[in-house]
């Protein structure tokens, strides 16, 4: 299906989300990098997760699903092969950038396509540094923009200090670095999710971190000389978002939701709801390369906040649903520094506070981010909406009609199983209402 009626609901009840999907591309590269074995459970069944891991197998690397979430996979140990055809990433923004960095470093001719919106979304970002390190780079498309060709090339380290914050772009440099003879120090202007570097610690890559500075020794151009692993992969914090912010604003709801990812760097979302009166406790499980546990969550009424500068870059996939915690918040909600937003899978500013706005909410849209004054009552539109493609988007307009008056209809949905395609059948799991 590509549209979806949705009721409005009252959602509670436990579940366990998807695994990470940064989490689980990582794992496909690291593993793929790796000699022998790897065991991987918890992978997330998503279309962007399996374009990453499909682009390994092109390169060499074996895989074999035991299940829909659990894998093996047969590292080539540095012996990469040259590619029969595209590495067609779909709509994986991380996927393509983290391949970017490995691709750059291992002396082999590649080329990088997507779907129309990664096709849209500039690559410009970690083009430069990567070629500042010697790598051989071309984008071909419009506004530097994929397809992306990179030539064999040999890398050297380089002290890279990063005008924005990203983890993607600082993840593309680490794997780059693997392959560039001396060290590769990127400086990051706040932190970012550390994905990468927890998982480099736990393949035994050394890495020297002081604050905002990380920094690693190159290998040269035969890379490093890592062991397979066993790895538990984490629910997904940004698909629990979701259901956290479905009940944080609605007295008398609970939800909750366990074996999540809890790394400090991710869960900034609690943080914030917090700050707008949502009730919310965390019980921490067994220790993992990153924090897992479980969210309880119970509904209050809640108050506008701001959201900005340091905070953002470790929220920025959960920006859209704060934005409809905003909307059934009291008071005004000011999200700014968060000009990123335009560049995902849509311009996320534009297009959810024009979905705000055709709920009733009174939303003033900023070159970096909107000011929402929050709606007692949210009036559902009669006309269809249009996720643009965006998962995230599409899950958010699911959420905020939970808040809703009346049935809406979403269009373009499949984008959904691009990160979390268990996401309606959990809707309904938690008592909400799909035609």
């Amino acid at each position: 299906m590509n549209k979806c009626k949705v009721l409005p609901n009252n959602l509670s009840g436990a579940l366990t989300v998807p695994g990470d999907k940064s989490i689980s591309q990582r794992v496909s590269l690291l593993c793929g990098i790796a000699e022998g074995r790897s065991h991987i459970k918890g992978f997330l069944n998503g279309e962007d997760a399996k374009s990453t891991l499909l682009a390994m197998k092109s390169l060499g690397v074996r895989f074999k699903f035991l299940s829909d979430t659990e894998l093996f996979i047969d590292g080539v140990s540095g012996n990469f092969i040259q590619p029969n055809n595209k590495l067609d990433l779909g709509n994986s923004g991380t996927g393509t950038r983290l391949l970017a960095g490995l691709l750059s470093g291992i002396g082999i001719n590649a080329e990088i396509i997507g779907d129309k919106s990664l096709s849209s979304r500039p690559m410009n970002r970690i083009k430069i540094p990567l070629e500042k390190m010697g790598a051989k780079i071309c984008l071909s498309g419009e506004k530097n923009t994929l397809p992306m060709r990179i030539s064999p090339s040999r890398l050297e380290g380089i002290t890279y200090e990063m005008p924005v914050a990203s983890a993607q772009v600082k993840s593309a440099l680490l794997f780059a670095g693997l392959y560039a003879k001396g060290s590769t120090t990127i400086i990051e202007p706040s932190f970012t999710r550390d994905h990468t570097e927890k998982l480099f610690e736990l393949f035994n890559i050394p890495l020297n971190i002081d604050h905002y500075k990380i920094s690693l020794d190159g290998f040269g151009a035969l890379g490093p000389k890592i062991k397979s692993q066993n790895i538990n992969i984490p629910g997904d914090f940004s698909s629990a978002a979701f259901w956290i912010v479905a009940v944080a604003g609605k007295t008398g709801l609970k939800v909750e939701i366990k074996d999540v990812g809890l790394n400090p760097k991710r869960i900034a979302l609690l943080e914030v709801l917090k700050r707008m009166g949502a009730k919310i406790k965390i019980k921490y499980q067994n220790k993992n390369y990153d924090p897992i546990g479980t969210v309880f969550v119970e509904g209050s009424k809640l108050r506008g906040t701001v959201i900005s500068g340091d905070e953002i870059p470790n929220l920025i996939d959960e920006l859209p649903i704060i934005a409809v915690a905003g909307a059934i918040a009291s008071g005004k909600t000011i999200i700014k520094d968060a000009e990123e937003l335009r560049f995902k899978e849509s311009d996320r500013i534009a297009v959810i506070a024009t979905h705000l706005k055709s709920f009733g909410v009174e939303v003033i849209e900023n070159n970096d981010g909107m000011e929402i004054d929050g709606s007692n009552q949210l009036i559902s539109p009669k006309k269809e909406l249009d996720s643009h493609g965006d998962h995230r988007i599409a899950m958010s307009l699911a959420i905020l009609n939970s808040y809703g008056s009346d049935e809406i209809t979403i269009s373009n949905v499949k984008c959904v199983d691009t990160s979390y395609p268990e996401f309606w059948k959990h809707f309904k799991l938690l008592g909400g209402r799909i035609k």
